[in-house]
């Protein structure tokens, strides 16, 4: 049986999807893959749409995949994307070294040439002697935690013209909230949005992505929100794209530390916030 054409993208490569499991052997496609290929191709069309808006370069685009699993993404953006392109790398950055050997051999197999894994973590990779120097793109799709964070710190390390991000397992703050207790707040009916654990962890996840939005524009990128697909499909759902300009807004920078102030995070700025204008 030959796979779903609905799955096929024209001259998308079968084996492919066959070893990353989300065709059987005979071709045929399970719901939950069906769920996660929809996510990654949606992200690959924002990643083509970005990857238009580049100048042309004879060795880009550089994109640099942070928390990268089995590759899925990179995979299908370098067989959708680079390969009929010609040229341009995707850099998979793993800590689970089982995965990594995993996808670098898939590579070999494929002749998927101008792949390439590193078995670091986000933090590690910006001092890396394995990376390049600047990247066009940096991804983080569902990078658990501070791993977005460290994402982020790569990308501004790296002069990134472009990140794209979908936030998953944000407890930082919310860990933060529940030790500080936000006391300027604790007074005030505000205070009912982390009275519940629940609320807590919740409110932490959202205040940590407008944070990081935040800083994305202190430091000079364009922010745009949005959904990745539908709630239905995937409750980590948010979608940060940041384009580079080149101007920071001290007016984001000013906002940012007076949240920072307001619910009691300000630990956090020298740790995920460096560099914010005065």
């Amino acid at each position: 049986m030959s796979a779903p054409e609905s799955v096929l993208r024209p001259g998308q490569s079968v084996e492919l999807l066959k070893e990353l499991h989300i065709l059987t052997r005979d071709g045929k496609l399970n719901q939950d893959s069906r769920r996660k290929l929809k996510q990654v191709y949606h992200l690959q069309q924002f990643i083509d749409d970005l990857l238009r808006e580049l100048p042309a370069d004879a060795d880009g685009p550089l994109v640099a995949d942070h928390g990268a699993g089995k590759s899925y993404l990179g995979f299908i953006l370098y067989d959708l994307s680079l390969k009929a392109l010609g040229r341009g790398h995707v850099y998979g950055i793993e800590t689970r070294s089982e995965l990594v050997e995993r996808s670098q051999q898939l590579a070999r197999r494929l002749g998927f040439d101008r792949m390439h894994f590193l078995n670091i973590s986000a933090a590690q990779a910006a001092g890396s002697d394995g990376l390049p120097a600047r990247f066009d793109l940096v991804t983080a799709l569902h990078a658990c935690d501070t791993a977005t964070d460290d994402a982020i710190a790569f990308g501004l390390h790296k002069n990134a013209r472009a990140m794209l991000l979908v936030p998953c397992c944000q407890a930082e703050v919310a860990a933060t909230l529940r030790q500080h207790k936000a006391l300027s707040l604790s007074r005030t009916p505000l205070a009912e949005l982390w009275r519940h654990p629940l609320h807590t962890r919740e409110i932490g996840s959202q205040l940590t992505n407008v944070l990081r939005c935040l800083y994305l524009e202190a430091s000079g990128y364009q922010v745009t929100v949005t959904e990745l697909v539908g709630w239905e499909h995937s409750l980590k759902n948010e979608l940060i794209l940041a384009r580079r300009t080149g101007q920071p807004k001290r007016s984001a920078a000013a906002r940012l530390r007076a949240l920072l102030a307001e619910f009691g995070l300000q630990s956090l700025e020298a740790v995920r916030y460096p560099g914010l204008p005065a």
